[in-house]
């Protein structure tokens, strides 16, 4: 189902301050660790990739470098208070991995929301979107994905931050470090069988290759990611590639505007949904007129409110239906 919208005009509660499991080991993708018992007791299957070490040990403070100077009169600021909020880590293969976690002070067994980075990684914006799903009642995580390549915050440059960092991030590291994530969250305090993911740009594609990858993930929302690319070695397939195995439905919010993601893309995937899985078949887009991408970015020139606050809306209804 798709969605074209026009003056909605939602605040959506923002305010401003300036089935049975699929074969993961077909077409390449390894076992969520959650298959292997229903606490998600066990952590991540072995991966034989190439590491370059963990070269962060932390998260950094406020927003990053490279995408450019920040919109202030926009940015949407969420207190804490209330909240359990702050860096945690997640042990993972060979080390362990920061991740910002949110959830409301005190409570336990609540649904679990991750949170996927754009390429600039866990900045400020991120954190932020955790402190207001926190709010809403849920446990919001967001694992800090490009660590072993380096740190995106540190980068002036789009470019450099592409070519040196972004691109050299396997798929496989990546599943694996969201299983982990979950396993995590489910032994600290949330329900890992009440499990969602939302993402941004980059995270937006992630979204759609973890609902095909974890049959346990609930819901999905995905922010003008990605749909179809070229595969290679590392991202041996895209969104467009995997939809017979989508788990959960996705809810689809994208820009009309957005020079990255053409429109005929969007086209393509809603034709491959309407002959997937039956989670596939029901996912929805919903395409904003006029939206560049990242038009839910409030710190950027990007950031369109109406478009945002309406899929901010859009994206507690999908969770609060499916997590509940």
């Amino acid at each position: 189902m798709e969605h074209n919208v026009k003056n909605s005009g939602h605040r959506a509660g923002l305010s401003h301050t300036a089935g049975s499991a699929p074969d993961d080991r077909r077409a390449g993708r390894q076992p969520v660790a959650g298959q292997l018992g229903a606490e998600y007791d066990s952590l991540v299957p072995p991966l034989h990739l190439d590491r370059r070490g963990f070269l962060a040990t932390s998260l950094a403070a406020g927003f990053a470098v490279a995408a450019g100077p920040v919109a202030a009169q926009t940015v949407i600021k969420t207190d804490a208070d209330g909240l359990t909020a702050g860096v945690v880590r997640i042990p993972v293969e060979g080390g362990s991995i920061p991740a910002y976690r949110a959830m409301p002070e005190g409570e336990t067994g609540v649904a679990v929301i991750l949170v996927i980075q754009e390429i600039f990684g866990v900045h400020e914006y991120i954190q932020d979107v955790c402190r207001r799903l926190a709010h809403e009642g849920y446990m919001a995580i967001a694992p800090e994905m490009f660590v072993r390549q380096g740190d995106p915050t540190r980068y002036t440059e789009i470019p450099r931050l592409f070519s040196e960092v972004v691109n050299k991030v396997p798929d496989e590291q990546v599943m694996s470090d969201l299983d982990a994530t979950v396993a995590w969250a489910g032994r600290n305090g949330g329900n890992a069988n009440r499990l969602g993911i939302t993402g941004f740009c980059w995270g937006g594609r992630v979204v759609w290759l973890y609902a095909a990858h974890n049959p346990r993930l609930r819901a999905g929302v995905a922010w003008y990611g990605r749909l179809v690319g070229e595969a290679d070695e590392l991202r041996p397939h895209h969104p467009i590639d995997v939809v017979a195995d989508i788990n959960a439905p996705v809810l689809a919010l994208y820009g009309e505007k957005d020079s990255g993601i053409p429109l005929d893309t969007v086209d393509d995937m809603k034709s491959a949904l309407a002959k997937g899985s039956d989670a596939a078949k029901a996912s929805e887009f919903v395409v904003y007129p006029d939206a560049p991408h990242a038009f839910h970015a409030d710190y950027r020139p990007s950031y369109r409110e109406e478009a945002a606050k309406d899929g901010w809306k859009r994206t507690l209804a999908w969770f609060n239906e499916r997590l509940s």
